[in-house]
């Protein structure tokens, strides 16, 4: 199975796929007419919907937990974004299905709960630190000195293999 085919197959994945679905179901009922939820739900809403899976993918093919994080604070920003715009919805009187909006919201809350044990998921020890602060793993300060700092490399050193004196040694054999 490819790199491509198991993020798809992984339930958080496919529940935003579910939540993409349903945001363009809800777009299909909104009234033409009513240029301000056109503007609110096609705009807005779509593009959420959108990036949540975009995310998924993103933070899974980056595998490193500063990247994976990055991801999940964009993804769960989206989410709620949908599920307020989604909630504001029930009050437009243009929208006849207001059910619609109910299973759109109960299905961000069902991801919701994938996306807690997700994040659980991701291995804290594979990471570059955060030189800004925000996503590194519990215990790495952005103001703590790189643990590769402290080694002293001189690459003249290195490449000079021991041009000394015992180079003459060789001449014996």
């Amino acid at each position: 199975m490819s790199p491509l085919e198991e993020i798809h197959n992984m339930p958080i994945y496919q529940k935003a796929e579910q939540i993409f679905q349903l945001t363009q179901g809800l777009i299909q009922i909104v009234p033409l007419e009513d240029e301000f939820l056109q503007e609110t739900v096609v705009k807005f809403m779509a593009e959420n919907a959108m990036l949540i899976p975009v995310k998924i993918a993103g933070a899974e093919g980056g595998d490193l937990y500063d990247l994976r994080m990055e991801n999940a604070a964009i993804i769960r920003k989206a989410a709620r974004e949908l599920y307020v715009q989604a909630g504001s919805l029930r009050f437009a009187e243009g929208i006849r299905d207001k059910d619609y909006i109910e299973l759109l919201r109960n299905t961000i809350e069902e991801f919701r709960l994938l996306f807690v044990d997700w994040v659980a998921g991701f291995d804290q020890w594979n990471y570059i630190k955060d030189s800004w602060g925000l996503f590194n793993p519990p215990g790495v300060n952005a103001h703590d000195k790189d643990p590769d700092e402290d080694i002293p490399f001189n690459l003249n050193e290195f490449l000079e293999f021991g041009d000394d004196d015992d180079n003459d040694d060789d001449d014996d054999f």
